[in-house]
């Protein structure tokens, strides 16, 4: 590993290697060769990239071949290596769930007793089966986990779950959520300095992004004897920042509104009297 330049696992193909490069674009990263080589140089960071199977990464960053890494929470608790989680990234969320045929009434998780559960996950099965005093055979699979029932060689199974739709499509209902999860970013418990610099620098970066996708920037126009009202309902950064216009008696608000209060806010803004409500997108936001 290169003292001066950090060295970031990700995903080789799949959801969580697009959401990883695009984030790493958000931060002004540039990747100069594609996913088709095992590693990759950036520019606009010092950062190199290894281009990895997303369950090798947790081993790979123990072993301090990768300084850091981007993967599922799933695969983290899966594998269970000597990595800390740095911070949840907010993209490439799932669900880990146990599914049984459509057709089967299930009574509880003590139906699970005495059944036959195919999975990618045997660790985390284990522990929730341990945790509820389940008595239950875990089947260890590589393959496609949810055509198991239909083959008769599961009564069960416990794996990622998105949409369902995979679910729906061999027959199969989803009965228990064990576990939620996201992709995350996880580091060695003990970088050299250097390195847990540079991993900082990038996560500043990271947290400007995210910050700017989960806000909007609104501009809108009032009368003065609206700013009181409203200027209450837009509380932004520290407070709105209120500017006269060229007609007497109005001014300009500029604030700052998260993504989840945005349409309640709008309401409110506009029967407290604001007009000409302009909403921009904010690329990075430092505070």
């Amino acid at each position: 590993m290169k003292e001066n330049t950090l060295t970031l696992a990700i995903q080789k193909s799949g959801r969580l290697s697009e959401g990883s490069l695009s984030l790493l674009k958000k931060c002004g990263i540039r990747i100069q060769n594609g996913t088709n080589h095992l590693k990759a140089k950036a520019r606009g960071f010092p950062l190199e990239l290894i281009f990895l199977r997303d369950d090798d990464i947790p081993q790979y960053v123990e072993d301090g071949v990768a300084a850091a890494g981007i993967l599922g929470l799933n695969e983290v608790l899966e594998k269970n290596k000597n990595v800390e989680v740095i911070r949840p990234l907010g993209f490439s969320r799932c669900r880990l769930s146990i599914a049984i045929a459509e057709k089967l009434s299930y009574q509880g998780r003590e139906s699970l007793n005495g059944k036959r559960i195919a999975t990618s996950y045997p660790f985390l099965l284990e522990e929730f089966l341990r945790k509820n005093q389940i008595d239950a055979e875990i089947h260890s699979i590589s393959g496609s986990v949810e055509v198991t029932p239909g083959l008769g060689l599961a009564d069960a199974i416990f794996e990622i779950v998105s949409s369902g739709s995979t679910l729906l499509s061999n027959g199969l209902k989803e009965v228990e959520r064990v576990m939620e999860s996201e992709a995350v970013i996880i580091a060695r418990p003990d970088l050299e300095p250097q390195q847990k610099k540079l991993l900082d620098q990038l996560l500043f970066r990271i947290t400007s992004v995210q910050r700017a996708e989960n806000n909007k920037y609104i501009l809108l126009n009032a009368p003065g004897d609206k700013i009181d009202a409203i200027t209450r309902l837009l509380p932004g950064v520290k407070s709105p920042t209120i500017m006269p216009l060229a007609i007497e008696g109005w001014f300009s608000l500029h604030s700052v509104v998260k993504e989840d209060d945005f349409w309640e806010v709008i309401d409110n803004l506009k029967d407290a009297g604001a007009e000409g409500i302009l909403v921009v997108p904010i690329e990075k936001m430092i505070t």
